[in-house]
Parts: C-alpha cells; structure tokens; sequence
C-alpha cells in the first residue's frame, strides 16, 4: 500500500495548489488533461475538500479550467489566449522599463546587469535559461515598484507556462532574444526610457511572432 506524501504545516489547500501548479508546470499534468480528483485524493492523503479550494486557486490563477459537471481541467492556451497574453505583456512592461529606466538607483541598475549576464550564461540550458530570463523581468517590476502591475505580469507570466515548455525553440529565436536583451540592458544603463520602452515592447513582438510559428518555442 502506497504511504501518502507528507504535506508542510501551513493551510492544506495551499500545500496541494502548490503541488499541483508545479505538476502542471513540469508537465505532469498536461494542458487539456482531466484532473482525477479521487486519484489526488488517495496519493495526498487528503479528503475532498482541500483539494477542491486548492483547484479554486488554480482556476482564479488561469492555470485550470472548471467545467460544469464534468470537473476541472489543466487549462490549453489557444492562440488567441497566446496573442492577447503578449500584447498586455508588451504594454505592461514596456512601460515599466521606461520608469526603471528613468527612475532606478545605480545600484538597481547593477542588479539587472548582472542578471542580464546570468541570463547569458544560462543560453545552452532551457530551464535554467527560462527562469533566468523570469528573474530579469520580474526584478525590472519589482524596481519599478507597481504593485498592481507586478500582479498582473505574475498572473500572465504563469499562465504563459503552459503554452511554452512543451516545444522546440524556433531556429534562430534564442540568439535574437539574448540581443534584444543586450539592446534594452543597454538602453536602461544609458537611462533612455524611451528607447527602452522601444526595446521591450519590440521584444515582446517579435516573442509573439516566433510563437504563432508551427512547433515554435519562445522566450519573453
């Protein structure tokens, strides 16, 4: 008989939304698959109840779809989900790139530098690659300092997850978006917001471009 995972002493139902987000996120649990909530229940070791507010979670977070007497689903991005995701994506951060670029310490600039080389040092890693290329963005938010956005970014940024791990890079993408990288690092050091704002959001069109190709996998 199988002896259930131990689960940490905070709230239950967070303990099991955690363990599904990174099931979803590592591809455990597929875009488009149903999820077995008895089957969960038994490996957890948990009644129905956490696990339903913990798919609550994931629903609100996009990241599982509820359907109407038939359960909850790990949600698929169409193309126009994918579309749309990168054109507030663009707006959003480009916009926080000019404030950062304008607005941020030396100090502040340094540690999107030194992220941008680990960035760098991460190319021939895809994992590694991705979460580097994460922190960069998600640091340049937190400098910037808007707490609503930095939500909205967070939300979009992990919905994105589903639509990109599964594929190849298309040919050529990881170079132009390590030099598109290179440009904007550059534009925030010189403390040109427009030229940054330019840069970001030029960085996130050419993302949607490579991703509406076929069997295409892209980076923002």
């Amino acid at each position: 008989m199988t002896t259930p995972l131990k689960l940490a002493p905070r709230a239950l139902y967070q303990e099991v939304a955690e363990r599904l987000r990174q099931q979803i996120f590592g591809r455990e649990l597929e875009p488009g698959a149903w999820i077995d909530e008895l089957k969960l229940c038994a490996e957890l070791g948990i009644s129905r109840t956490p696990l339903r507010e913990a798919l609550k979670v994931l629903a609100a977070e996009g990241l599982v779809t509820m359907k109407v007497r038939r359960g909850a689903y790990v949600t698929e991005m169409s193309e126009r989900d994918v579309r749309e995701a990168y054109q507030l994506l663009a707006l959003l951060e480009s916009d926080a790139a000019a404030r950062v670029a304008l607005n941020a310490t030396g100090s502040e600039l340094g540690e999107l530098q030194l992220l941008h080389e680990q960035l760098e040092q991460q190319a021939q890693e895809r994992d590694a690659f991705f979460a580097a290329n994460e922190q960069f963005h998600l640091r340049l938010l937190e400098i910037e300092g808007n707490r609503w956005r930095q939500q909205i970014v967070t939300d979009l940024r992990r919905v994105m997850k589903l639509n990109r791990h599964h594929s190849l890079f298309k040919q050529g993408r990881l170079a132009e978006s390590l030099q598109e990288h290179r440009a904007l690092v550059q534009a925030l050091m010189q403390r040109q917001g427009d030229a940054a704002a330019r840069l970001m959001r030029a960085h996130f069109d050419n993302g949607l471009a490579a991703a509406a190709s076929p069997a295409a996998q892209t980076t923002v």
